[in-house]
Order: structure tokens, then C-alpha cells, then sequence
């Protein structure tokens, strides 16, 4: 029996009726008002003078733990209903009211930082002893260590009320810019009408002469509107780094870091080691450009099939595939999955009018995630799906824990995501039935390599260098896309051909407001994930427990004291990250070697 898992996912189920629900309005009005008691509830707390005084703490802890919960419930909504339907005018109206109550919390959330600051050091160390507060010393600890950053809590509120006009309408007006986008790409012999995300799913087409009228098309757009896109990004990283520069922060990467709970020392040795190791991804780019009869790859040739037996698997077979080998590495991961296929938690139709790429977002209250991507039959499309399946069973796992300790950065995010990618990946390969399938799928392990060491080391050196400049004044949309190049051609060691100048325009995650530097916590990810994969595979179906247990740590502790614990390894070190390269570099090799012959 054929299970017929649905590709529309199921909202109704937490607010009926889309963006004119009245159970979403009435959600909203009761977060307002948690927001209002919270406000009330800290302006009156004093600041513990003894051990003993923990009921104030306790208090405040579940008062921000509701509101911190319906505000994300509200939030993941309106991401659904913004992403399903890029037209969708008054869902982008309610996200407006969502970043109004964000900017009106947050200076309960300051003032709240500033009076765990004040206590007494021995107090403080007392009160996180306590049995009542031990489970909360981490963060407790970082609302602490964050009060010695703030400004007064004047200048804080007064920053939080301007984000709601100055800082998160930029990553708004960048959504509204990308909906009203419409790419005309010629496809045997006809002229189609796409979204971005349509034309992106091009780059894969078999026929060059698509992928690269595709590629054309997406830079002609971008090229003919992106004063819009320059100045959207100038004003996002404007602000930003007003503030910076008000806190005293010189360092660009200070907040990303600290957001990520991660030294600087960490982040040298990973692209310390991934550069020091790029020759042999290099080699493979020149490989198949040679494979496809050019000297360099092309930008439009990165995902060209290089072979005609290019796997496919319609959305009923990916779902069977991934189920078939989540269950393999474990029980609880299998039917967490099959429960989000069954009931309807993934939005992967191919239709027109929705955003592009894919995501994970969660539903706290409802303890339930939702999947959103656009699937049209590719391994990479099952990758994908996978990957985000991976985010949703974070979540899952950390259903026991307090929320307030829930909240893991993005680097550890991405590593849960990124090892479900690897059980299907690898499985995929395991699998194939003839050497050109194998060619195939071991291709598409090779190019998320390439795409977490090259592309995403492009687009890190991009930002760093764009904030840099931007220190001294705006950046034309010229000299935007002369960084974007020199990151590509540095990145990706001069084995390119055509560049993508305008790909700071075509990607979401240059105007996310709520993490800067959506960029080097994937490659973080990919890389940790690693060294958990091969423990793994070497300990079989019980190491499922084991794994889910790190995925509980990964809110508590920064992550060198989560590697320290759960994998012996100090990632401060180059070695660690040497360990998990040689793993992709041998890909890199058995893909050569069978394409060689």
C-alpha cells in the first residue's frame, strides 16, 4: 500500500483561516497583553540582595517564557503565510504589528539583563546554585555578562522602538522587492513567467542553453533593480552598525560570535583549515567544467547533471527513502518524521507565487514545526528535505527542556540539520543501482562541499568586507557587486569562469534582521556534523540517545564546552575541522576517478 503524504502543509491547525483569522487576531491581543504584564512585572522587580530572594527570578523566568513563546508562535505563522504566498499583502501588514511588540519587549528584556548585571557577585554565584535557579545559571549567566555590554537603559529602549522603522522594515522591504520579481526564461521554445525560486530550480535543467538562459535572465532583473536591493542592504547594515559603533563594538563579527556562543579562535581555525585544504575542491571544479567541455566552471554549470541517468524520486518515493533510512540510524527520528509527513507539517508543492529556498520554523506552544520548500523531484530536493527534518527534530528533542533553555544559536541548528542530510546522502550513494546513478548522487555530496567551503567562505568574506566599507559611508550597488566577485574568485581559488556579480541581491540571507551573518554557522554546522556522523556510524542504532542528548546541551553551553563534552575534540584547533575535510576529499576523489575513465 502506497502512502499518499500531502504537499501542502496544514496551518489551520494553530490559526484557521490565514491572515484574516480571528483566532490569529485574538493571539495577537493576548500577546500584547503578556507583553504589557511582563513590562509591569520587571519595572517593579528589585534587584536580590540574598541567596534566599529566588521567587522574583523564578517569576520573571515563566513570565518571559510565555511571552517569548507566543511571539514566536506568531512569528512562525506569518513566515508560513508569507513564504506559501509571496502576495499575501496582510500578511506582511501583521508581520509589521509582530516587530512592534518585538520592539516593545525588548526594553523589559534590557532592564531585566541590567538587573541581574547588578547583583553581587557572590550573591549571583549563590542564586545559580540554588536548586530552584541551577537550571537556568547559563543563561542567567549570559543576561549577565550581556548587561556589561548595554548601553543605559534609555538608549536601549530608544534603539528598540527605531528598529521597528529603521532596522527590521529593511528585511521587510527586501521581501516585498523579491515577491514583486518576476523572471522570463525561454524553455523549448516557449517563454515562462517564474518566481526567483523557479528560476533558481533551473540551474540543474539538462539543457545548458536553459541553465545558462536562466542564469541571464536572474542576473538581468537584479541588474535592472538593484539600486532597490543597495540601498535596502546599505540601510539594514547602517543601523546595524550605528549600534555598533554606540556600544563601543569595533569588530563586526563581535555580535555573530556572541549570538553563536563561539570564540574568534574557532572561527580562524575552520577556514584556516578548510583554505589550507581548498585545492582538492578546485580540482574537482575544473574537472567538470572539463567534463562539460570549458576550461573554468561557470557559475550556471555548478548544478548541471553530468550524467544522463540524473536520479529522480517523485515526493511519495523522497519521503519513502528518507523514512527508510532515518530509520536505520534510529527509531525516535523515523517516526517523529513520519508523523510530520502525515500530518501535513511540509509545504514542498511546486507552484508559482512562493518565496524561495526552503526553511524550519517552530510552533512552541504547539510543540510542532513547520517545513517550508519547493520540491520538484530532485536528490537534491531529498537532501534538502532531509536537512530541514533535521531542524524540526531539534526541536523535537528538546520538547523536555524548560523553553527558556531552548534557545540553541544558529551554528548548532545547522548541525541537526545538516547530519540528517548525510544519512540520506550517504544512503543515496550505498544505493545506486548503476554507475552513472552513483556519479550522480556522489556529485551532489561533492557540491554541498563545495557550496559550505566555497560559497559560503564567498559570501563570509563578502559581508566582512561590505561592513568594512560601510564604516566609512554607503556602497554602490557597483562596488557591491565588485566584492561579490573578488569574494567568489578568492573563495573559490580562481577555478570559476562567469561569477554571479548580483548574488548579494538574490539571497535572503544578506537582509535577515534577526541574525547577522547568516553565513559561516552552515559551514560550522556541516563540519561538526561530521565528527557526530562518523561516531554514528561507528556505534550503530544506540548512538540515537547519545545524540539526542547533545541536542539538549546545545542551548546551555558555548560550543567548544558541547564538543568538549560530547565528542573529546577542542575545536579552537585546526585539526578538528582537518578531520572532517579529508571525509569530503575523499568524495572528491572517487568522483574524479569514476569520471576519469
Amino acid at each position: 500500500m502506497t502512502t499518499n503524504y500531502p504537499e501542502v502543509w496544514d496551518l489551520d491547525v494553530f490559526f484557521e483561516g490565514g491572515s484574516s483569522s480571528p483566532q490569529f487576531a485574538a493571539h495577537l491581543e493576548k500577546t500584547a497583553a503578556l507583553v504589557q504584564d511582563l513590562q509591569q512585572f520587571v519595572s517593579e522587580l528589585a534587584v536580590p540582595q540574598s541567596a534566599t530572594e529566588t521567587a522574583g527570578l523564578l517569576q520573571v523566568i515563566d513570565k518571559v517564557k510565555d511571552v517569548r513563546q507566543h511571539m514566536a508562535q506568531a512569528g512562525a505563522f506569518l513566515s508560513c503565510l508569507n513564504a506559501q504566498n509571496i502576495k499575501d499583502r496582510e500578511a506582511m501588514l501583521l508581520l509589521g504589528k509582530v516587530s512592534s511588540l518585538y520592539a516593545e519587549v525588548a526594553p523589559s528584556y534590557e532592564k531585566l539583563r541590567q538587573i541581574v548585571g547588578e547583583i553581587e557577585e557572590t550573591t549571583f554565584q549563590q542564586l545559580i546554585t540554588a536548586d530552584e535557579l541551577a537550571p537556568f545559571a547559563f543563561i542567567l549567566t549570559e543576561w549577565r555578562d550581556a548587561s556589561k555590554e548595554s548601553l543605559s537603559e534609555e538608549e536601549e529602549a530608544l534603539i528598540s522602538s527605531l528598529t521597528v522603522d529603521g532596522y527590521r522594515s529593511w528585511g521587510e522591504m527586501y521581501d516585498l522587492l523579491i515577491s514583486d520579481i518576476r523572471v522570463e526564461v525561454e524553455i523549448d521554445g516557449e517563454m515562462k513567467s517564474l518566481s526567483v525560486g523557479q528560476a533558481n530550480n533551473l540551474s540543474s535543467h539538462k539543457d545548458p542553453k536553459v541553465r545558462k538562459a536562466a542564469f541571464e535572465a536572474i542576473e538581468k532583473v537584479f541588474t535592472e533593480r538593484e539600486e532597490f536591493f543597495a540601498k535596502t542592504l546599505n540601510h539594514l547594515a547602517g543601523f546595524r552598525l550605528n549600534v555598533y559603533k554606540k556600544r563601543g563594538w569595533d569588530n563586526v563579527l563581535k555580535e555573530p560570535l556572541t549570538i553563536n556562543r563561539m570564540k574568534e579562535e574557532t572561527l580562524d581555525a575552520m577556514w584556516g583549515a578548510i583554505t589550507e585544504r581548498k585545492a582538492t575542491f578546485a580540482n574537482y571544479l575544473t574537472h567538470k567544467a572539463q567534463m562539460l567541455g570549458d576550461e573554468k566552471l561557470n557559475w550556471h554549470d555548478f548544478d548541471a547533471p553530468v550524467t544522463e541517468a540524473t536520479a529522480k524520486m517523485d515526493y511519495q518515493e523522497g519521503a519513502a527513502f528518507i523514512l527508510k533510512h532515518f530509520g536505520r540510524f534510529g527509531a525516535e527520528l523515523e517516526a517523529f518524521s513520519r508523523k510530520a509527513f502525515e500530518d501535513g507539517w511540509i509545504e514542498a508543492e511546486d507552484r508559482d507565487n512562493k518565496k524561495p529556498g526552503g526553511f524550519c520554523t517552530g510552533f512552541p506552544l504547539a510543540q510542532q514545526s513547520r517545513i517550508f520548500m519547493t520540491y520538484s523531484g530532485s536528490m537534491s530536493n531529498v537532501a534538502t528535505l532531509a536537512h530541514e527534518l533535521g531542524h524540526a527534530f531539534h526541536s523535537y528533542a528538546l520538547r523536555p527542556v524548560h523553553p527558556l533553555n531552548t534557545g540553541y544559536a544558529m551554528n548548532v541548528a545547522e548541525t541537526a540539520s545538516t547530519f540528517a542530510e548525510m544519512i540520506v546522502a550517504d544512503a543515496a550513494v550505498e544505493e545506486a543501482s548503476t554507475k552513472e546513478e552513483k556519479i550522480a548522487l556522489l556529485e551532489d555530496k561533492v557540491q554541498r562541499s563545495v557550496a559550505f567551503f566555497m560559497n559560503i567562505h564567498a559570501r563570509f568574506l563578502f559581508e566582512t568586507r561590505f561592513y568594512e566599507e560601510r564604516k566609512n559611508g554607503v556602497v554602490s550597488s557597483k562596488r557591491l557587486n565588485e566584492l561579490m566577485e573578488q569574494a567568489q574568485r578568492e573563495a573559490y581559488v580562481d577555478a570559476l569562469g562567469e561569477t554571479h556579480p548580483h548574488f548579494w541581491a538574490t539571497k535572503l540571507h544578506f537582509f535577515i534582521t534577526g541574525v547577522p551573518f547568516y553565513n559561516f554557522p552552515y559551514t560550522f554546522g556541516y563540519l561538526f556534523s561530521l565528527s557526530i556522523y562518523a561516531k554514528a556510524k561507528e556505534e550503530g542504532t544506540g548512538f540515537e540517545e547519545k545524540y539526542i542528548a547533545l541536542l539538549r546541551d546545545t542551548a546551555v553551553m558555548t560550543v567548544e564546552d558541547l564538543a568538549m563534552k560530547h565528542l573529546g575534540e577542542d575545536i579552537t584547533k585546526r585539526d578538528f575541522w582537518l578531520k572532517g575535510i579529508a571525509l569530503c576529499e575523499k568524495d572528491v576523489e572517487e568522483f574524479i576517478a569514476l569520471t576519469s575513465n
